[in-house]
C-alpha cells in the first residue's frame, strides 16, 4: 500500500471529503472529494467547507481561494439520501444557512472552477463565489422542483 493511500485511509471523513492545498502567491485550492457520490454535499462535507472557509478567511497568507470539484463533476447537489427520512421541519432545523455563512462572508476572493455538473446545492455553492469559471462541459441546474423542495442555500 502506498504512503499516500495509507495517509488517506487514516484521515477522518471530513478530511477525505475536502482537500485543501496551498499554492504559491497566496492561492488556496479547496477541492470537493466525494467522487463516489458525485460530490454530493453531505452534512459532514458542508461542515468541513464551513470550517475550512473560516480558517482560510483568518489566514493572512491566503489571498485568494479556488473552489473546485473534479474533472467530471463540481457538485451534484445536496445529499438527497440524507434527506429521505426527514420532513420539512427537520430540514429547516439543520440551519444550513449558518454552515454557508463563512463562504458568503469570506473577505477574500473566491473563484469557483466548475467542470461538469453543478446541480442544485452545487450550483448554489458556485453562486456563493465571487467568480465562476466554467469549463466547456460545465452544466448548471436547479432540479429541486422535481423532488418537491426549494433551493435551500
Amino acid at each position: 500500500m502506498s504512503a499516500t493511500l495509507s495517509a488517506i485511509e487514516n484521515m477522518d471523513t471530513a478530511q477525505r471529503e475536502l482537500l485543501v492545498r496551498h499554492q504559491d502567491h497566496g492561492v488556496a485550492i479547496v477541492q470537493l472529494n466525494r467522487p463516489e457520490a458525485t460530490n454530493a454535499l453531505s452534512l459532514s462535507l458542508q461542515a468541513a467547507l464551513s470550517r475550512t472557509f473560516a480558517e482560510l478567511s483568518a489566514d493572512a497568507s491566503v489571498r485568494c481561494i479556488v473552489l473546485t470539484g473534479g474533472d467530471k463533476v463540481f457538485a451534484a447537489g445536496g445529499d438527497i439520501k440524507s434527506m429521505d427520512s426527514c420532513g420539512p421541519i427537520e430540514i429547516m432545523k439543520r440551519h444550513t444557512e449558518r454552515v454557508w455563512a463563512p463562504i458568503e462572508k469570506c473577505p477574500k476572493p473566491i473563484i469557483a472552477a466548475v467542470c461538469g455538473y453543478a446541480f442544485g446545492g452545487g450550483a448554489e455553492l458556485a453562486m456563493h463565489c465571487d467568480i465562476i469559471i466554467a469549463g466547456q462541459g460545465a452544466s448548471f441546474a436547479q432540479p429541486e422542483i422535481r423532488i418537491g423542495i426549494m433551493p435551500g442555500i
